[in-house]
C-alpha cells in the first residue's frame, strides 16, 4: 500500500517499483477521516526545498496508520540535504515512527536552478532503475534503515537556510506569470493537487493561498504559457514530465474537481 504525490511524474515512476497498490495523496486528502491498515505501508513523494512537501507532511501527521512496516522514499534532483534523517527525527516525536527513509536521484525540475535539456543529458548517469531496483530489495526485506546525513549534505542544507529567500506567493506576489500564449485549455487546472487555478476569460488565474510551488502547472502547460514571476528560469523553454508517465496520470493523480 502506497501513498503518492507526483507533480512531473517521477514519484509516481519510483511508486510503481514498490506496489500495485496506490493512492494519490492529493485524492485522499479530500477524505474527512483517514485511517488506514496494511501490512506494508509506503510514502513516496518529492524533496520540496530540501524537505518533504507541505502536502505530503499534513497527509502523514493528518492520518492513522495501522502497519508493521512503515516507510518513506523521496525522488531528488542534486542534493538531497539530509532529509531522511531530519524528518524521521521530527516524525518520531510526533508519533509516527518511520522503519526505512531513503533517496533516490532523479531528473532534477526545478526550473530556477536547472537547464532541463542539461539535465536529461545527465539523467542517465543516476542509473534511476538500479537504485529503484535496491531499495524494492530493501523493502523486501523489511530492512530499518534511515539514510544518513553526510557532512557534506548537512553542509550544504545549512547552507541553503542560511541563505534563503522567502518566496511566499500573493496576489500582490505572484510566484508564477501567466503569458499571452494561455489558450484557456484548462490543463494547468487539472494538474494542479490544491485547486488554486482556474480559467476566467479563456486565461489561467491563480488563487496562492494553498499554492506549495509544485511546478505542476507550469510543466504540463502545452503552450509553455506559465513561467515565474520573480525568479529567472535557466530556460524557458524547456519543460519536464517523466517519458514512462502520461499527462492522463498525473490529472487522475491531482485533479480536484
Amino acid at each position: 500500500m502506497i501513498f503518492y504525490f507526483t507533480g512531473t511524474g517521477n514519484s509516481l515512476y519510483a511508486a510503481k517499483h514498490f506496489d500495485k497498490e496506490l493512492y494519490s495523496i492529493p485524492q485522499e486528502m479530500k477524505k474527512n477521516s483517514r485511517k488506514y491498515k496494511a501490512d506494508r505501508i509506503g510514502i513516496v513523494c518529492p524533496l520540496y526545498e530540501f524537505d518533504l512537501p507541505v502536502l505530503v507532511k499534513d497527509f502523514i501527521l493528518g492520518s492513522e496508520f495501522e502497519t508493521e512496516y512503515f516507510y518513506i522514499v523521496m525522488t531528488y534532483g542534486m542534493h538531497h540535504g539530509g532529509c531522511a534523517a531530519r524528518n524521521a527525527e521530527f516524525f518520531e516525536k510526533e508519533g509516527k515512527h518511520i522503519d526505512y527513509f531513503n533517496t533516490v536521484q532523479m531528473l532534477d525540475n526545478a526550473l530556477p536552478v536547472f537547464d532541463i535539456e542539461e539535465q536529461r543529458k545527465l539523467d542517465p548517469e543516476k542509473k534511476v532503475d538500479e537504485h529503484l531496483a535496491l531499495i524494492k530489495a530493501d523493502l523486501g526485506e523489511r530492512k530499518n534503515y534511515i539514510q544518513p546525513a553526510s557532512k557534506e549534505e548537512v553542509d550544504f542544507y545549512e547552507g541553503y537556510i542560511a541563505n534563503a529567500i522567502d518566496y511566499s506567493a500573493s496576489i500582490e506576489k505572484p510566484r508564477y506569470k501567466v503569458s499571452d500564449k494561455c489558450i484557456g485549455c484548462g490543463i494547468c487546472t487539472r494538474v494542479c493537487p490544491k485547486g488554486c487555478i482556474r480559467v476566467e476569460g479563456g486565461r489561467a488565474v491563480y488563487d496562492y493561498t494553498n499554492c506549495f510551488g509544485c511546478m505542476s502547472c507550469i510543466h504540463a502547460c502545452p503552450q509553455k504559457a506559465i513561467g515565474y514571476a520573480v525568479l529567472q528560469e535557466k530556460n524557458p523553454n524547456a519543460r519536464y514530465r517523466h517519458p514512462e508517465i502520461s499527462l492522463a496520470e498525473i490529472i487522475q493523480s491531482n485533479n480536484q474537481d
